[in-house]
Parts: C-alpha cells; sequence; structure tokens
C-alpha cells in the first residue's frame, strides 16, 4: 500500500514541444507496482497549456482547482473545480489555464502506456 502527501511528490517540468507552464505528478505508476493504472497530477500555470495532441489510450480527468478550457482544436469547452472529462482514444485534447490560479487536476490513464 502507498500512502503519501501529493505535495511530496515531485512536480516534474512537462517539457514537450508547444507546452507552456505545465509540472505532473506522478502520484501512483509502475514504479508502485500499479498493474493497470497511472495516476498523474497536473499542475497547469495561469496562462499555461498542455500540447494539442492525440493518444491510442483514454483520459479520465477530474479538475480538483482552478478554471480553464479543454479544446479538441476546434471548439472549447469550460472546465473548473469539480468537472469531470473523458478522452477517448486518438481524440485530440489540450488543456488550457484560463484563470488567474493554477489549475490542477487528476489524469488516470492505463499503466501499460505511462511512460509514453
Amino acid at each position: 500500500m502507498k500512502i503519501a502527501d501529493y505535495k511530496e511528490i515531485k512536480a516534474e517540468p512537462v517539457d514537450f514541444e508547444e507546452t507552456k507552464g505545465v509540472k505532473v505528478r506522478w502520484l501512483i505508476s509502475d514504479k508502485d507496482k500499479a498493474p493497470n493504472f497511472a495516476m498523474r497530477m497536473f499542475e497547469v500555470a495561469p496562462e499555461g497549456y498542455s500540447p494539442l495532441h492525440t493518444h491510442k489510450w483514454e483520459h479520465e480527468v477530474f479538475i480538483l482547482e482552478g478554471e480553464g478550457v479543454v479544446t479538441d482544436g476546434k471548439k472549447e469547452c469550460k472546465i473548473k473545480k469539480g468537472t469531470v472529462v473523458y478522452v477517448p482514444p486518438e481524440e485530440k485534447h489540450q488543456f488550457k489555464n484560463t484563470g488567474s490560479d493554477t489549475l490542477r487536476f487528476l489524469c488516470l490513464i492505463p499503466i501499460k502506456n505511462s511512460n509514453k
């Protein structure tokens, strides 16, 4: 069993192309011997954004704090504390912080894809 305060888990910069002000904390991963899912916490600074991209796997996202938008490159949907987002496999997606505070969210993915 793993029990930890999320603040004790290092926030690592996400340095993909076309990303601004994004950090990730790998809360649960294969390093914890989790067989099925990885749980990550993303922290997006004000005016920050993830890249517009796709994956072969799904994402389950829960917004913890802040506000922003999620987009498929064509349409933007507002997100805020308490919003749930499901991103199907192969669907373009990008998260943007439109607020003045950090946008913080949990993102769960299948463990077999957690290092990609």
